[in-house]
């Protein structure tokens, strides 16, 4: 079977980057995928003896998705550096260029859908580029990762190690709503098998935590551990989850759970109030082709989850945006049959950004063309 485009030349870059003792950098997106992904490839690069200068996981209700000026401001007193970016930079076309000024060489590993064209990073791996042989199109970031993580290790890959970040692909995968096939299947199946008995303490800690101790299944075992990690925010640039999920002292994993789990509890009653309030909205505009709906008071990251209830609720394309001064930030989900990053394709001239998947997406966009992006999309549908 053909292998993922650049997979073994990404390998080749950073062993030449652990051998030659060059400064790495970590950047990943700040969901679990992403969290995921950048645990299992710090923890191949720690196993190789290499080292880790800086992790940065952006925040998205401030500095947004992806790879942006912020955050290269943070670290760029450490380049000339290799900085990895992981589940995002796919449409990063600016902010890669001002990278390799600053002096970072880059490595792009992502998965989402490809948008005019590639960034001028020096590799990138996303299965959907242009001239990937490789069949299965569906993969997490993690996955990806994971795949990296066996040319690494080679033989270090041990079968303890080998399910330990197996854990974590699955979690991921499921948490990314990524299609329930082929090596996802897997996937999902062999790290789901070892979850409760997990030897890394931040993911064993929930065994331990009496509200999660009754489950019917390993799947829904899995679900209150992705909703848990899901409410996590932010500490000094670095995701609550990506410290859970690193912590090795088991006590201080418990009081790093419990605290997750109230936020969790904090931001399930947030979502579900955004879902009534938007119902009640659109009881008016029942016979609108989509459901387009923004609020000053919204989180960002509390939108993906509503706009996917409403979306199953409805069958409709959903937009969702928290709006601020000058600019709104949304979240997209659409049933089977929309793609979501082609619709807004058609309509890029209103937006500043967006990308993501088919069924689940995101944009930002000037609060002027609001009106005109809604427009143009009724249109295009």
């Amino acid at each position: 079977m053909p292998e993922i485009k650049n997979l073994k030349k990404a390998a080749k870059r950073i062993l030449e980057a652990i051998k030659n003792k060059e400064k790495i950098i970590l950047y990943g997106d700040a969901d679990l995928d992403g969290v995921a992904s950048l645990v299992i490839l710090k923890e191949v690069i720690k196993n190789l003896r290499g080292q880790i200068f800086a992790i940065y996981f952006p925040d998205r209700e401030k500095e947004g998705y992806g790879i942006n000026l912020q955050a290269l401001n943070y670290f760029k007193a450490e380049a000339p550096a290799l900085l990895i970016a992981l589940d995002c930079g796919i449409g990063n076309f600016d902010e890669i260029n001002l990278a390799k000024k600053i002096g970072f060489k880059i490595i792009i590993i992502d998965h989402h859908e490809i948008l005019n064209g590639l960034p001028k990073a020096e590799i990138i791996i996303d299965p959907k580029q242009k001239g990937d042989k490789f069949p299965f199109k569906g993969l997490a970031t993690a996955g990806i990762v994971f795949k990296l993580s066996e040319i690494l290790l080679k033989e270090k890959l041990t079968q303890g190690l080998k399910e330990n970040f197996l854990e974590l692909v699955a979690l991921a995968t499921l948490a990314d709503l990524m299609p329930k096939v082929d090596e996802n299947l897997n996937f999902i199946e062999e790290g789901l098998k070892t979850l409760k008995e997990s030897w890394r303490p931040g993911l064993r800690v929930f065994s331990e935590i009496d509200s999660l101790k009754n489950y019917e299944s390993p799947l829904e075992f899995s679900q209150k551990i992705i909703s848990t990690l899901n409410a996590a925010g932010q500490k000094d640039h670095l995701s609550e989850a990506y410290l859970l999920l690193i912590e090795s002292d088991f006590n201080r994993t418990k009081n790093l759970a419990k605290n997750l789990l109230e936020k969790r509890y904090q931001r399930h009653f947030r979502i579900k109030e955004i879902t009534n309030e938007v119902e009640e909205r659109i009881l008016k505009k029942i016979k609108e082709k989509i459901i387009f709906e923004g609020d000053f008071n919204w989180k960002l990251t509390e939108l993906g989850p509503v706009a996917s209830r409403i979306c199953h609720r409805y069958q409709k394309p959903i937009f969702l945006f928290k709006i601020d001064e000058k600019e709104s930030q949304g979240a997209v989900r659409t049933p089977q049959g929309i793609d979501s990053v082609k619709l807004m394709a058609k309509c890029g001239q209103f937006l500043e950004t967006y990308g993501g998947h088919p069924l689940a997406s995101g944009f930002k966009i000037k609060n002027e063309n609001l009106e005109k992006f809604k427009n143009c999309l009724i249109k295009h549908l």
